[in-house]
């Protein structure tokens, strides 16, 4: 049987529910104001109740999410989304994807930049 918590933390709940990889990952957001309740930014050390609504932007998207259960602990996946309702909008998930401009991996592209070795002797026997 689940006891029922008292007081749980904005933060530790995110993280809690996998919205956040790291719970100081969760504390950043709250701080830059990307964690609202009814339109306020909340500081990290908010208490949540049941049937709160946050919205929540994360680096991958924007969530509106409503709490319907609460959990101290980081459980799997599958327990998380059972304690919060995802209510986002669906104009609002086709509006925000961050999508990186370029992938900077450090390897050129190919044929793109310094010749080749075999390229080099053509050239070179191209200019004697």
């Amino acid at each position: 049987m689940e006891t029922q918590i008292e007081k749980l933390r904005i933060d530790k709940y995110l993280w809690a529910i996998r919205l956040f990889k790291t719970r100081s990952q969760a504390a950043d957001a709250c701080d830059k104001g990307k964690i609202k309740l009814n339109g306020t930014n909340v500081k990290a050390s908010k208490t949540v109740n049941l049937g709160d609504e946050y919205d929540v932007k994360t680096e991958a998207r924007k969530w509106v999410i409503k709490v319907t259960g609460l959990l101290e602990k980081r459980v799997a996946y599958t327990e998380a989304i059972k304690n919060y309702l995802d209510i986002t909008p669906t104009e609002e998930l086709d509006a925000v994807t961050y999508q990186p401009t370029s992938f900077n991996t450090g390897k050129r592209l190919s044929k793109v930049g310094r010749p080749t070795k075999k390229q080099v002797r053509d050239l070179k026997d191209f200019m004697e």
